[in-house]
């Protein structure tokens, strides 16, 4: 059932992008143009899987829950720190080559991941924690290159009033990887063990004997690296085959963006030092970074901890606890597709009013978790409930922050130091919460838990309402020569 669900959603992003061409480009373009982005979407959606399949060894309990937050909180520290490189790097160098980077350095260090549990788990006496908390950073700084990849080729290739729906489907592809990090993960560790409870599985039986697993005397769980990193190298090498970087480059001609590149193509690339000293005085892009930091805070604040939450206390819905994945994946499609359809049809392609939006949802959604655990009220439910709605609204932030205003206000030229600026703040917020919440968390303490997640959707809703009337100065001039050739056909 699940995999027919995320089946149906996927065709439904596809039809939605063919049907969705308000610039009228012909099908030759539209077709290119998906053969550019589909597989570049899928393949960081696949590095989620790469990304996160590290919580499961919290829940299999081989590591705890603060062993978990050290070694989370340093591999998105190391991300975060990493963009000042990868982002001017991926301007020079672009999308294609980034990605293929992030893939394959992703892939190397989920196998020596895999590896180095395989060692613990067969009684080696090596630092289990340090060597995860290593090899995890390294796979982090890889992973880096992976969104400003992205939305470095979708510079080139989405018109800024495309960006909207670009942006649903990149939030769209986010939520996917959330479903194969949290649910696929969970299935390959649940199909290893050694004994199960009634009949086993159709996949148990097949990872039974694919992996030659029949007779073991440890649980494969390392398998959870193993696997990611065997579907990053084929993403890679579909990259290779199909991705182009701009349109010129597949034999179309140039498309004008109408970003904050527009009429700089004549300047060259400016050197390492200007770009970093231009995107951090660009008060729009630190003020986007601000709203990004209180996302990464929200985002991974629900997603990491929600079933450690529920393992602890045995609030369970288990509809929700089963299926959290695919539960996260669907709300956060909802909430990706309301933010980019919003933007283009009721703000102009501003932004900034739809984060606001989100954020006074995860306000409201906060304070009902706060005011359960308070009363002891129906927790079960508004706890599972109040979590998928932070998830739905929050990939909305993050999809059209970091995926869409970071290009317009970056421009082609700067989209991907723009958005690794944006993107090391949303980092620096995941690794922010993890260090707290793992320091604070007990199976007694859970009550801080919203409590401290509360302050940072105010911190967001305040910068969105600060960039509520922003635009590139070109996109603003784009907007009314529209407007202003409608009134003159009207006449």
């Amino acid at each position: 059932m699940q995999l027919l669900i995320v089946s149906m959603l996927l065709v439904y992003i596809i039809t939605l992008y063919f049907m969705r061409n308000p610039l009228k480009h012909s099908k030759a373009f539209m077709w290119r143009r998906f053969l550019s982005w589909f597989p570049l979407g899928m393949t960081y959606a696949f590095m989620y899987m790469a990304r996160y399949n590290l919580d499961t060894l919290a829940t299999a309990e081989i590591i705890t829950k603060a062993q978990k937050s050290q070694i989370s909180g340093w591999g998105f520290f190391i991300y975060a720190a990493s963009l000042f490189i990868s982002g001017p790097l991926i301007d020079r160098v672009g999308g294609k080559k980034g990605m293929i980077a992030a893939a394959l350095g992703a892939a190397i260090f989920n196998i020596l991941l895999g590896w180095t549990l395989y060692l613990h788990l067969h009684g080696s006496e090596l630092n289990l924690v340090l060597w995860l908390t290593l090899f995890y950073s390294l796979n982090m700084f890889f992973q880096s290159f992976g969104a400003i990849s992205t939305i470095k080729v979708k510079s080139f290739w989405f018109h800024v009033r495309e960006r909207g729906t670009f942006g649903a489907i990149f939030g769209t592809l986010i939520s996917l990887g959330v479903y194969f990090a949290f649910d696929w993960t969970e299935a390959i560790a649940k199909a290893v063990k050694l004994t199960v409870t009634g009949e086993p599985t159709a996949f148990r039986t097949f990872m039974q004997n694919v992996f030659a697993l029949e007779g073991a005397t440890v649980p494969a769980v390392w398998l959870i690296f193993f696997i990611p990193a065997g579907f990053l190298i084929a993403w890679a090498l579909i990259d290779l085959l199909l991705i182009k970087d701009s349109p010129d480059t597949a034999g179309f001609p140039k498309l004008e963006t109408h970003d904050a590149s527009h009429g700089e193509d004549h300047i060259e690339i400016r050197s390492w030092v200007s770009v970093i000293k231009s995107i951090l005085s660009n008060r729009i892009i630190l003020m986007i970074g601000v709203i990004e930091f209180t996302s990464g805070v929200l985002r991974d604040g629900v997603m990491k901890w929600y079933r450690l939450f529920v393992n602890d206390t045995g609030f369970i819905v288990p509809n929700i606890q089963s299926n959290w994945g695919l539960w996260a994946a669907v709300t956060g499609i909802v909430g990706s597709f309301l933010a980019g359809w919003a933007s283009d049809k009721f703000f102009q392609s501003r932004r900034a009013p739809v984060a606001g939006i989100c954020q006074i949802l995860m306000f409201l959604a906060t304070i009902a978790m706060v005011l359960s655990l308070v009363t002891g009220m129906n927790q079960a439910i508004v706890m599972g409930v109040s979590a998928l709605v932070i998830m739905m609204a929050v990939i909305g932030v993050h999809s059209i922050m970091s995926g869409t205003a970071t290009a317009d206000f970056g421009g082609r030229k700067g989209a991907a130091t723009a958005t690794g600026v944006a993107d090391g703040f949303s980092k620096l917020g995941s690794s922010f919460q993890e260090f707290i919440l793992g320091a604070i968390i007990t199976k007694e303490t859970w009550q801080y838990w919203p409590s401290f997640l509360l302050p940072f959707t105010l911190l967001g809703l305040f910068f969105a309402w600060k960039l509520w009337q922003e635009l590139p100065a070109a996109t603003r001039k784009y907007i009314n020569d529209v407007e202003n050739a409608k009134k003159n056909k009207a006449k």
